[in-house]
């Protein structure tokens, strides 16, 4: 079986993003070059940005196509972190829902990628 251990989002403008995925996200970055940069996870997963005016083959890809998904222990921490980013000004392509799979909502990055926050059924402690 593989492990996936990176994910890789195209970009417009690098250091927007950089700014925006750290402060949501409150982790740390590192800078891998004028146009590449990662952001570790606590298990070791790492979402790299690309700036794609400098992809080798180039992409047409934009965002919106994918989802980052992030699961939360209940209810409180799903409001809690929605409540956060929208008081940073973070656009929302839905906010807190009920679904066939649990409550969630829909975060927008500056590229308008996805980050789908969820509880989980079954996962609420």
């Amino acid at each position: 079986m593989f492990t996936i251990d990176t994910y890789v989002l195209y970009v417009e403008d690098i250091q927007v993003s950089q700014g925006f995925y750290t402060k949501v996200l409150g982790c740390e970055s590192r800078t891998l070059s004028p146009t590449c940069m990662e952001i570790k996870f606590a298990n070791d997963t790492t979402l790299l940005l690309k700036q794609n005016s400098n992809l080798v083959p180039t992409s047409c890809i934009t965002g919106g196509g994918t989802e980052l998904s992030i699961l939360v222990e209940d209810q409180t921490k799903l409001e809690s972190l929605y409540q956060n980013w929208k008081n940073q000004s973070v656009d929302f392509a839905q906010e807190p829902k009920e679904l066939s799979y649990g409550v969630s909502f829909v975060a927008l990055d500056p590229d308008e990628h996805r980050i789908r926050v969820t509880i989980a059924m079954g996962l609420s402690a």
